[in-house]
């Protein structure tokens, strides 16, 4: 039995150990998926595993993911085979937040564009333009799940107004009510966030969910931050709102292409940060999401 590993983070030796017990043998491979012995395959966030990959493998039993979202595999196509599907839900939400409040804080007290101008050659505080108060933010969270939850939290402690949209929470349920946080339309959050940050899946609805018309109905010089993933925002209607002001600033982790390349380069732009998909990361984050997966194969293949 062979359990192919398509994300080179996983530790093989680990790996090996984890399913001695299995008798199955954990291989590194990126394209040659196909044969009638492989019963598992991990797959990074940036692999997909789609029907046709399903085909060659007759006798697959589960696919797992390194990557909170799902959106990568072919559900559909699995549960018509009997394949199980498995990806970790809640590895790295603090991790997530507090790197949403981060890059937040960074844009609203201009900390990196400040870094930025000094190193210029500049030395004034003005640099960076008109500074915001934490405290003034109106901070609008886009998908009110575990992760969004979580910024509310961060985000109340510095006394920010929230709202939030997430068409699958109830403005009236209990636990909302709980959080303090007012569930509105996504029309509302856009005219009444000065500040967006974005915790949605992708799926058909959510792609380019945040495009040139709903960036236009934010109040003028919002900020924008995206932890989720790339596809979800429009990225040119992001650098067209930094040119105009409408955005005064905006901090993406994720990027429609990953990585970029010569051809497809990261965006740029005085008021744009970039960072290369690391709001997931901690060692301890880490651990559980290249030795889980294993784990979790591992326990389907001896049952």
């Amino acid at each position: 039995m062979r359990v192919v590993i398509a994300d080179p983070d996983i530790d093989i030796d680990a790996a090996r150990e984890i399913l001695a017990t299995t008798g199955a043998t954990p291989a590194y491979e990126r394209d040659n998926w196909a044969g009638e012995d492989v019963v598992a395959i991990i797959v990074s966030p940036q692999g997909e595993v789609r029907s046709a990959d399903l085909e060659h493998c007759p006798n697959l039993k589960i696919v797992a993911t390194t990557s909170k979202g799902i959106d990568n595999i072919d559900i559909d196509a699995c549960r018509r085979r009997g394949v199980s599907v498995w990806h970790p839900k809640d590895y790295c939400s603090d991790e997530v937040a507090d790197s949403a409040m981060a890059l937040l804080l960074s844009l609203l007290r201009g900390t990196v564009f400040l870094d930025r101008s000094v190193r210029d050659g500049e030395w004034h505080y003005a640099a960076a333009g008109p500074l915001k108060r934490v405290d003034d933010t109106h901070l609008g969270i886009l998908g009110f799940g575990i992760i969004g939850r979580k910024v509310a939290i961060r985000a109340r402690a510095l006394n920010m107004t929230v709202r939030a949209y997430d068409p699958f929470v109830a403005a009236d349920d209990p636990a909302t009510v709980a959080t303090g946080v007012n569930v509105v339309e996504l029309d509302e959050l856009l005219e009444t966030s000065t500040a967006l940050t974005i915790h949605v899946p992708l799926s058909d609805s959510t792609h380019r969910l945040i495009s040139e018309g709903r960036i236009a109905r934010m109040p003028r010089g919002s900020v924008l931050v995206n932890l989720a993933r790339g596809e979800i925002v429009d990225t040119n209607a992001v650098l067209n709102a930094l040119n105009s002001g409408q955005l005064s600033g905006a901090a993406l982790d994720v990027l429609e292409i990953e990585p970029p390349t010569k051809e497809l380069p990261a965006p740029e732009h005085p008021r744009l940060i970039v960072t290369p998909h690391a709001g997931w990361y901690s060692e301890r984050s880490a651990e559980a999401l290249f030795l889980r997966p294993v784990e979790v194969i591992r326990d389907a293949l001896l049952k």
